[in-house]
């Protein structure tokens, strides 16, 4: 058989002992054809001596969104296999929501080009909750999922996000989805979104096919989690010393991947992905080995992919070479048996022109005046009302509900010189030009402005401020530029990032746009934004299945109850 490639005098990870050996690697088309110390019964094509660098799996992400990014899906896999990641499972939720299953379509096609292997989620909740209590650009229905579950590369079905939808019985639109998959393809997992569900409400999900969870965890919702069998999909916010130590301490090795979810292009190009993870897990006290394996084996056999996830014989040859288990600097990355990245190669960064010329013009809300920021009030004289607040805490992206009692003047509600934000959530797909009204305080903005239509996972047009003239500025920016990211403070722009494609991607090399968002983050921060992740914090706040209280533009969710509630109480 032809040797292709030949790596000698390399420590190679065995998945399946769990260590690291010395031995030589031999390559036959795309995959691995032995791995040992024997000489080699023909002459490789080309032999590369490693002089003891240490080769690792290709990482896997078994649980993430491109879109997140806000990078273009070949701009996203450049960076990957720079950060050793070689497999992606993509639930391009995101693109969905703006244009269903023909963003989908395009996503897919735009991703056969790129040097990663990357997998395709089925959403699973577009709209999130249900067109009652948001408007997106498309849905997802029983028949696109019939048609996903046909398209190559789709393997499982993506995040049910919507919870509370499965409890309340068979018939809702999330339980029947979730039915016809695991009737016609029994051997899809079923991904989770499961947020603080315990006890019998933990059980009915997970009796309904639902198998994993990626969500913000403590110690006791790990426990309970695996205990009734849930693979949990750590990302960065559980990475957490009481759990990484429970893990350990009951080897609970196969029961858990490391994952990403969501990654911020700043972070992306100052840290890394899943490289980044694994340093932090080992930081918290895993060894080399047990953070490596929880990024390719685990995340393989959860995913089914058989061929995937360890160096051996007949596997896919996806590997990184690194310089040392500590470090774990990313030197060479290969994809199939091909070299998709070598630190010492300096390679052009492109601008993405993959996508139909219609996905840039998506944002359909005409220029706004200072008049669409106004709270009226229709009531004789001046007077005060009692208002509902959502209340942003700075170490999640979960909000809370307090009070506050404001004064009216001249039928219009005094906000502006309160120390409060107001927050308007309008429709920006061409539907009904629905808009959604709150006051926002907490560990929000103290002063200026911000817009974008990255507001999960709608996309509608979320506008914040703590002025008409600012709110107004920030509004228009996006809609002129058709998405984006924009911080105004003093009638001028701050830091401005566009999204043009679908008004949640950008076409630029990662550099161009992590500076991009890099500048919208710290102007946040110097707008009084106070949050470990203040594009996220923002991002979420329109995200009605995130508790306990969000906007979108239908109004204030309660997002336990899953119903509108007034603004004023």
């Amino acid at each position: 058989m032809n040797i292709n490639l030949y790596l000698k005098n390399a420590h190679v990870f065995n998945v399946y002992l769990k260590k690291f050996i010395y031995a030589n690697i031999a390559i036959s088309g795309n995959q691995f054809l032995y791995i040992g110390a024997e000489k080699t019964p023909t002459v490789p094509d080309k032999i590369i001596d490693l002089q003891g660098k240490y080769v690792v799996p290709g990482m896997i992400d078994c649980h993430m969104h491109i879109e997140s990014s806000m990078a273009a899906p070949r701009t996203f896999m450049k960076g990957s296999v720079k950060n050793g990641v070689t497999t992606l499972i993509a639930e391009p939720h995101e693109i969905a929501n703006v244009f269903g299953l023909e963003g989908i379509r395009a996503m897919a096609e735009t991703l056969k080009a790129g040097p990663a292997d990357v997998y395709i989620a089925i959403p699973s909740c577009v709209p999130s909750t249900n067109e009652m209590l948001e408007t997106t650009g498309a849905v997802i229905d029983s028949a696109t999922v019939k048609e996903m579950m046909r398209m190559d590369h789709v393997i499982c079905l993506g995040e049910v996000m919507n919870g509370h939808d499965l409890l309340k019985g068979p018939d809702t639109r999330t339980s029947r989805l979730v039915k016809q998959v695991r009737a016609e393809r029994p051997d899809f997992p079923l991904e989770g979104h499961l947020p603080r569900f315990l006890g019998w409400d933990l059980a009915q999900i997970l009796f309904s096919g639902v198998g994993s969870d990626h969500t913000d965890q403590s110690l006791d919702t790990v426990k309970e989690r695996i205990a009734n069998g849930c693979f949990i999909q750590l990302q960065e916010k559980t990475l957490r010393s009481d759990i990484i130590r429970y893990l350990i301490d009951n080897n609970l090795f196969e029961h858990f991947a490391i994952v990403t979810d969501d990654t911020m292009p700043d972070a992306f190009i100052e840290r890394g992905t899943l490289n980044f993870l694994v340093k932090k897990a080992m930081k918290l006290g895993m060894t080399p080995e047990q953070a490596i394996y929880a990024v390719t084996y685990t995340p393989a056999c959860h995913m089914g992919l058989r061929d995937k996830g360890s160096i051996a014989p007949g596997k896919i040859a996806d590997f990184a070479i690194i310089d040392d288990p500590c470090n774990f600097n990313i030197l060479r990355t290969y994809c199939a048996g091909k070299e998709v990245y070598n630190h010492d190669t300096v390679e052009r960064e492109k601008t993405d022109t993959s996508f139909p010329k219609h996905f840039y013009h998506s944002v359909h809300v005409p220029l706004l005046q200072e008049d669409s920021f106004c709270l009226s009030y229709n009531v004789a004289g001046n007077t005060k009302v009692r208002c509902r607040l959502l209340v942003v805490s700075r170490d999640t992206t979960f909000v809370k509900e307090s009070t506050v009692e404001l004064p009216v003047r001249n039928h219009q509600i005094d906000w502006e010189n309160s120390p409060y934000n107001l927050a308007v959530v309008i429709e920006r797909h061409g539907k009904n030009g629905g808009r959604g009204y709150a006051l926002v305080g907490g560990s929000c903005l103290k002063r200026g402005a911000a817009a974008t239509t990255y507001a999960h996972d709608h996309h509608n047009l979320l506008v914040i401020g703590q002025n008409k003239k600012d709110m107004t500025i920030a509004a228009n920016t996006i809609i002129k530029n058709q998405g984006g990211y924009v911080a105004v403070l003093n009638d001028k722009i701050e830091a401005f990032a566009p999204l043009p494609i679908a008004g949640i991607l950008s076409d630029q090399p990662l550099p161009v746009l992590g500076g991009q968002i890099k500048q919208v983050r710290q102007s946040l921060e110097q707008l009084g934004y106070e949050h470990n992740n203040v594009i996220m914090s923002l991002s979420t706040l329109s995200l009605p299945v995130s508790p306990f209280f969000k906007l979108t533009d239908r109004g204030i969710i309660d997002v336990q109850r899953q119903k509108i509630v007034p603004l004023m109480v």
